[in-house]
C-alpha cells in the first residue's frame, strides 16, 4: 500500500513546498487554496473484423491550483510539477480570486468527514500488464457473441482502462491520497436479418486491476448484447398519448439521474437555477421513495474513496421517505448552506475546477412486489427496459428520453415488442407520480458518463418503478 510519502515523491514535491504554494495562492487575500496533483495512466484495445486491429495508451499529469475568496474562484493549472510552473499557476489563481468585492463563509469552514478505507483495489495493475495479454480477451467475447446469435454482421469490441495517481493539499493542512483504478469492456454488435439492420451495444465497468475480466464477465456482456433481438426486430412504433409506464430496474436509472440527479445538485439550488431550489425539507415523491448518491458501493464506477477536495466518500440520501433531504455539496456549496460536504466535489481532471457532480445515483427497492406485480396492474400502458439518450431542463424539469426497447403493456401483460418513441415528462411531476415502486433494485454497471462542462465517471440503477402517467411519443 502507498504511503503519503510514495505520493510525495511522485510528484517530486515535499510538504514544505505545497504550504508554500498555499500561501502564494492566498496572498491576495484569498480565503481558501487546495492543489490537486494527479498522474493518470491510460489504456485502451480494440478488435473489428475479428482482429484487434488498434490501440494506444498515454500518461496526463500535472496540477491544478484553486483559490476562493467571496463568490470569486481563481483556477490555473500546470503540466509540470516543477516548483517554478507551480508558484506561476498559484500566482495565477490568486489574482483571478482578488477580482473579487464580495464576502461569503471560507469553502473549508465545513466539518470535514474522514474516510473509513477503500472502495476499490487493484491486486492486478493495469499499467504493468503488457496489451498482447488482452488480445485473446478481445478474440474470446466475439466469439462468444458470434455463437449466440447467427444473425451477428459485425462485432467492434473494445478493452480499456485508466489508472489515476491523487495527491490533493489545502489552506486547512490537510493532505489527501488516492489511487483509482477503471476497467471498461465494451461490445458494439450490428444484426442483419432479411435485409434489415439493428444495433446494440452493451458494456462492463469497474473500479478494479486486471482481475475483473475472467470468463464470467465475458459470457454476461456476451449475453447482454445478444439478448433481446428477436424483440428488436419485431418491435413496431405503438400508437402515443399519456398513459402509465413501468421502468424496468437497472439501465432506467439513467432517467433518475438526468431527470432529477442533476436538479438535486446543490449549484444548480444555490443559484436558484432547479426546479428544487426551494423543496428542502418539503414532500416530494410518495412515502417510502428513497434516493440515493453512494460514493462507498465496493468496485463500483461511481465510487470515489474520497472526492477531488478531499472529503470522503460517502453514501448520501438524497430523498428520504419521498422528502427532499440533502442537495449534493462540493465544498462551497456547502459552507453557503452551512452543511457538511458530502463528497460531490468532482472534476475531469486536473485541468478542471471541481463542481458538485453525482458518483452512484439509485432508488431504493420499495415493497410492492416483482416487476411483473406492477405490469399485472397496468390496464394500457408502455414497459420500458432500457433507456438512450435524452434531453433534460434544469430549471423547469422537463425532459425528453428515447426509449431503446419496450413492449405495450395490455390487460396487465406484455405484448407487442415497440420502438421508436420518446418518453416525456416532468421530473417533479414524474416523482410524484411514482405509484409503486417493486423489491428489485439493480445497479447497471454500464460505462455511463456524465457530462457538466465536464466528464465525470458515474453509475445509476433503479429497481421497477411504476410511473402513473407520461406522455408516449408514437405514431
Amino acid at each position: 500500500m502507498k504511503t503519503k510519502n510514495d505520493y510525495l515523491n511522485l510528484f517530486g514535491v515535499s510538504t514544505a513546498q505545497l504550504r508554500a504554494l498555499v500561501a502564494e495562492g492566498m496572498k491576495g487575500g484569498g480565503q481558501w487554496c487546495d492543489l490537486f496533483f494527479e498522474d493518470t495512466s491510460y489504456g485502451e484495445l480494440v478488435l473489428r473484423d475479428g482482429v484487434v486491429s488498434s490501440g494506444g495508451s498515454h500518461i496526463d499529469y500535472g496540477c491544478g491550483v484553486r483559490v476562493l475568496k467571496g463568490e470569486k474562484t481563481g483556477y490555473a493549472y500546470a503540466e509540470s510539477t516543477d516548483q517554478a510552473a507551480l508558484m506561476a499557476a498559484a500566482r495565477k489563481a490568486s489574482v483571478i480570486a482578488a477580482a473579487s468585492s464580495s464576502d461569503t463563509k471560507a469553502a473549508g469552514a465545513a466539518t470535514r468527514a474522514l474516510s473509513p478505507g477503500s472502495f476499490y483495489d487493484m491486486d492486478d495493475d493495469w499499467r504493468r500488464a503488457e496489451a498482447a495479454r488482452f488480445v485473446p480477451v478481445l478474440m474470446k467475447l466475439e466469439s462468444a457473441i458470434r455463437a449466440k446469435d447467427s444473425s451477428v454482421h459485425k462485432v467492434i469490441a473494445a478493452l480499456s482502462w485508466q489508472v489515476s495517481d491523487i495527491l490533493m493539499y489545502n489552506s486547512l493542512d490537510e493532505t489527501t491520497t488516492d489511487t483509482r483504478p477503471v476497467g471498461s469492456i465494451t461490445a458494439t454488435v450490428i444484426f442483419v436479418r432479411g435485409g434489415r439492420t439493428e444495433m446494440n451495444n452493451a458494456s462492463r465497468s469497474f473500479r478494479s486491476g486486471v482481475e475483473m475480466i475472467g470468463d464470467s464477465l465475458i459470457e454476461e456482456l456476451a449475453e447482454a448484447v445478444t439478448c433481446g433481438m428477436d424483440e428488436r426486430f419485431e418491435a413496431r412504433r405503438p400508437k402515443g398519448g399519456k398513459m402509465p409506464v413501468v421502468m424496468a430496474a437497472g439501465a432506467s436509472g439513467i432517467l433518475l439521474h438526468e431527470a432529477m440527479g442533476h436538479a438535486f445538485e446543490a449549484d444548480f439550488n444555490r443559484k436558484g437555477q432547479s426546479i428544487f431550489s426551494d423543496k428542502m425539507g418539503c414532500r416530494v415523491a410518495a412515502s417510502g421513495i428513497n434516493i440515493i448518491d453512494d460514493a462507498t458501493i465496493p468496485g463500483n464506477r461511481g465510487s470515489v474513496n474520497v472526492d477531488d477536495e478531499g472529503v470522503a466518500g460517502q453514501k448520501t440520501y438524497m430523498m428520504e421517505d419521498g422528502i427532499l433531504r440533502s442537495y449534493l455539496h462540493d465544498r462551497i456549496s456547502a459552507a453557503y448552506y452551512g452543511v457538511s460536504p458530502t463528497g460531490n466535489g468532482r472534476r475531469e481532471s486536473f485541468r478542471y475546477n471541481p463542481i458538485p457532480r453525482m458518483r452512484c445515483t439509485y432508488m431504493e427497492s420499495g415493497h410492492d412486489g416483482s416487476c411483473a406485480d406492477l405490469i399485472a396492474g397496468v390496464r394500457k400502458g408502455i414497459f420500458v427496459d432500457q433507456f438512450s439518450n435524452g434531453e433534460v431542463k434544469i430549471g423547469e424539469g422537463d425532459f425528453t428520453f428515447y426509449v431503446k426497447s419496450g413492449r405495450l403493456i395490455e390487460n396487465g401483460r406484455l405484448t407487442m415488442p415497440v420502438k421508436d418513441i420518446n418518453i416525456v415528462g416532468n421530473g417533479p411531476k414524474a416523482l410524484a407520480d411514482i405509484v409503486a415502486v417493486a423489491s428489485d433494485l439493480k445497479i447497471d454497471n454500464s460505462t455511463w458518463t456524465c457530462g457538466k462542462e465536464q466528464s465525470a465517471l458515474v453509475s445509476c440503477g433503479i429497481p421497477s418503478v411504476l410511473v402513473k402517467s407520461l406522455t408516449v411519443g408514437g405514431e
